[in-house]
């Protein structure tokens, strides 16, 4: 572990990692768009870090769903220990060359990789990178990501696209929750010895997964 970057000592050991939106009452009574605050959590609940994105009012609620913003993640004693970057760029497949591109930084100004939006005219296709950019795994969503009353999930694959090593799941957590405050519930599961570099970009997947497909939905209502 002395290898390993300051503060993802703790995702060495998990290979199941849970992202709870935390619950703005502003937003909720009033439907303005502010900052989000995650808690990231192990499988027994405790959480391990806490994420808070950065940007303006402009981008939260003029440009919501493809805004840019500063992810800081922190530990439980304050310390930085992940920084999640995403550029304004397209959210749609007929802008093929301007898609989807997310940089993970561990320790902050150090690259540990990225989240590269795949063109595919029917499916949801991400590939994680390592910080020489090589392909290192494929995250394949559902044709529709509408859960109706049930998770979402969005398989992680190995680079040839037929085996699946893990998962993100959007859990759906109720029609009163959902509705009124929007919150979000993700869970990421992945093998316990993949690269904590790796499962850092993972979380920063999560992220840009839920604002591309859950941003101003219901949910999977």
């Amino acid at each position: 572990t002395h290898n390993l970057p300051p503060g993802l000592e703790y995702l060495n050991q998990l290979d199941r990692i849970i992202i709870h939106q935390q619950v703005e009452l502003l937003e909720a009574i009033l439907g303005t768009e502010t900052s989000s605050k995650y808690e990231i959590k192990n499988h027994l609940g405790q959480r391990v870090y806490f994420a808070v994105e950065e940007n303006d009012c402009f981008d939260r609620n003029l440009c919501s769903p493809i805004r840019s913003f500063t992810i800081r993640i922190a530990d439980n004693m304050g310390r930085e220990v992940i920084r999640v970057i995403r550029p304004l760029r397209c959210n749609s497949c007929w802008f093929p060359c301007f898609l989807q591109e997310l940089e993970v930084q561990s320790p902050p100004g150090t690259i540990a990789g990225y989240v590269v939006q795949n063109w595919d005219p029917f499916l949801p296709k991400f590939t994680i990178q390592n910080q020489s950019k090589e392909d290192v795994l494929k995250i394949i969503g559902p044709y529709a990501t509408c859960g109706c009353f049930e998770d979402v999930e969005f398989e992680v694959k190995a680079l040839n696209e037929m085996t699946t090593i893990g998962k993100i799941s959007k859990y759906w957590s109720g029609f009163v929750n959902n509705v009124f405050t929007n919150t979000a519930n993700f869970g990421i599961q992945v093998p316990v010895d993949l690269d904590v570099r790796i499962k850092a970009v993972m979380i920063g997947a999560c992220f840009l997964i839920d604002l591309m497909f859950f941003e101003n939905s219901l949910d999977g209502l």
